[in-house]
Order: structure tokens, then C-alpha cells, then sequence
């Protein structure tokens, strides 16, 4: 079929789902619906469970979950409130829900990352087997003090649970218990290569014997190898930019945003964002190997605004072919044609409202 959808989130109220259509003969992208939802429960970190009949929100001061009848026919479900300290749900701190993982294997748990103050820990979810909502938080495992998680990575048996922590620094590795449980325990972490770096994004090669850590502060991708007796991850050296050599003030100019493989595994696509309307953020390209190590670096391309808080690259889940990225600063939900290891637009859509642009889920 030649129409696939994609749902965008929000950063601020109020709240909306927007449902696009995007038409891979014709190369248009439609906005084809918007579906309210609370105000006060912008989503800024959204993804699909496994099998995409609901949809899981980092909603504000809230975790949420919405039933998926079709592209344009999304019915909230539930919210639950972050418990994982007594003052994160407090209207009166700035703890904020930023991200969740949902497990693509049973008993398929949600698992959730506040942020800002009071984000020292993760929280685990159960999800309704029928309907795919938010249950019960079973667990909320503990990080340190001064932890800020923005991103997180199971490998590909699901045992191990891989988190970047922005604020202290470091890298997490946490196991689940047993196959039939979602509640993890921890196995260690390790300090970043360099104190400025600031890890952001984890993404894993499909062989689960690298893992890649997107620095924010660095603006840079380290290639880390999967010891396979500890299940630690091994910095080998090897890092590409994210941004051009000789920036000025490289450290405080830009922040790198989100990583992720394309469908076969063969491609990481990374991001960067500007902290000035002024400059562009970027998109980079990297060829991996069949076990995962980071081959060359293919391309550094700006993008055609700083990217806002967004920039976030979203490689569709079917082929190789095409990469949605968003924007906030202006409000784009762009589409990109990735062919002969060149990256090029073939549509977009601009909507303008409040912190439109978080970032894209392929639906179909």
C-alpha cells in the first residue's frame, strides 16, 4: 500500500495527537487528523506497543495510554500519575515524564523515565493483555540522586536494559529478573569518556554486541562493544561528530537528540539540535557492519531549522527507504527518501502549534 501514517506528539498543552498521512508513489505528506486529548497531558515522548493497537504517552506530570482503532480513530485510556517519589507528581517541581520503553516481548511492560528534578529512578508498568493499556506500576527501580534518563535500550533477547543518564553521566545496565517478570534488577554502569559528554540516546544493533551512545553535550555517537559475559558496555574508542568541525563554542551551541538503526540494521541515523533559531541543527548517516560495528560515517547534513527540542530522526519500521524527522521550532513533520546512501526530502507539512514536532511513530 502506498499510504502509510505516522502519529506526532506534542512538548507543550495543549494536548494533541496528530495523524499523518504520508503517500510513498505520490510523495505527499496530509495532516488527516487531530485528536484532543487532555490539555494538560502533552505528549512529548510517544511510542506504539507491539502490536500497535495502543499507543504510550511521557505525558507531563503523567504516564498515559490510548486505545488505536484505526489512524484517525485514538481513544484515551488511562493516565497514572509518577509515584516513583512523593514530590515528582507536585505541580510545584519541575519532574516531568520525558520518555518510555515498551517491551516488544512478554509479558510486554512499560517501562518509563521522569526527568529534571527528582528523576532518580525508572518505573515499570504492566499493560492490560486485551487492550494494551497502562495498568499497574509494579516497580520503580532505583538510578542515583542525580540521575536524568532520556533514553533507553533493551537488547534483543530482552534481558538487558540499556540507559543513557543525561545528568550524571553515565551508562546503566539493569536485568530483568526472569523472562516472565518485568521487574529488573541492577548489574552496574559506567562512567561516560568524557565528563562534558552527557548520553542522551542508546540504540543496539540488532546482533546485540554493540550498543551506540549519543552524547548530548559531546555531539557525538561512541561506539560501545557488548562484553558477553558481563553484558557491560565497552567504550572501543571509535566516536564520529555531530556536528562540523570548528564550531565555536561547541560544547554550549548544540545538543545532540535522538539515534536509531533503520530497518535492516545496515544504517544508524543520529541527530543534532541548535540552541539558536540562527543556525541549523544536523542529520548524520552511518554504514554498520553485519555485527554491528560503526563502519564509516556517510553524511553530516543540516536540516533546515535548528530542530528546537526536537530534530528527532524516526526511521520507518518496514524499509530502508524512508526516515521522518521533526521539528518544533517552526512545527515540521518532514519526510526523507534514504537511496544509494544519499538522504533527501520528498515532502513535508508544517503545523503550527504550541510545541508541535516531539516526534513520529510509523503506524502502517
Amino acid at each position: 500500500m502506498p499510504i502509510h501514517h505516522l502519529m506526532v506528539g506534542t512538548w507543550t498543552p495543549p494536548g494533541a495527537i496528530f495523524t499523518f498521512a504520508f503517500d510513498d508513489e505520490a510523495l505527499t505528506l496530509k495532516l488527516v487528523a487531530r485528536t484532543e486529548i487532555a490539555q494538560d497531558e502533552p505528549i512529548s515522548w510517544m511510542a506504539f506497543d507491539h502490536e500497535k493497537k495502543a499507543i504510550y504517552g511521557a505525558a507531563m506530570k503523567k504516564w498515559s495510554s490510548f486505545k488505536v482503532n484505526s489512524p484517525t480513530d485514538i481513544v484515551h485510556q488511562v493516565s497514572h500519575p509518577m509515584l516513583h517519589h512523593p514530590l515528582a507528581a507536585s505541580a510545584e517541581t519541575n519532574t516531568r515524564a520525558i520518555f518510555l520503553l515498551p517491551a516488544r516481548k512478554p509479558p510486554f511492560a512499560v517501562y518509563c523515565n521522569p526527568f529534571y528534578k527528582h528523576a532518580g529512578h525508572g518505573s515499570v508498568f504492566t499493560t492490560d493483555p486485551s487492550s494494551g493499556a497502562l495498568t499497574s506500576n509494579v516497580q520503580n527501580y532505583e538510578y542515583q540522586p542525580n540521575s536524568g534518563i532520556h533514553g533507553m535500550v533493551f537488547d534483543p533477547t530482552e534481558t538487558y536494559l540499556y540507559s543513557a543518564d543525561l545528568t550524571a553521566n553515565k551508562l546503566w545496565v539493569h536485568k530483568k529478573l526472569d523472562a516472565s517478570s518485568p521487574e529488573l534488577q541492577l548489574v552496574g554502569s559506567v562512567d561516560c569518556p568524557d565528563p562534558r559528554d552527557h548520553p542522551r540516546w542508546v540504540a543496539i544493533h540488532p546482533s546485540g554486541s554493540y550498543l551506540y551512545a549519543l552524547m548530548e553535550k559531546g555531539n557525538r555517537i561512541c561506539e560501545y562493544l557488548i562484553d558477553p559475559a558481563t553484558h557491560m558496555p565497552v567504550f572501543t574508542h571509535r566516536h564520529y561528530p555531530l556536528i562540523p568541525p570548528g564550531i565555536p563554542n561547541r560544547w554550549t551551541q548544540y545538543r545532540a537528540d535522538v539515534c536509531a538503526l533503520s530497518h535492516s540494521g545496515r544504517y544508524l541515523f543520529a541527530s543534532s539540535r541548535a540552541n539558536s533559531f540562527d543556525l541549523t541543527g544536523y542529520v548524520a548517516a552511518f554504514k554498520l557492519s553485519d555485527s554491528g560495528a560503526i563502519e564509516r560515517q556517510i553524511c553530516l547534513n543540516p536540516t533546515p531549522t535548528s530542530g528546537g527540542h526536537s530534530n528527532a530522526v524516526a526511521p520507518s519500521d518496514w524499509s530502508d527507504e524512508w526516515v521522518a524527522i521533526t521539528d518544533d521550532q517552526e512545527g515540521w513533520l518532514e519526510i526523507y527518501r534514504w537511496q544509494d546512501e544519499f538522504l533527501a526530502r520528498v515532502a513535508r507539512v508544517r503545523v503550527p502549534e504550541p510545541g508541535f514536532g516531539m516526534n513520529a511513530i510509523w503506524y502502517d
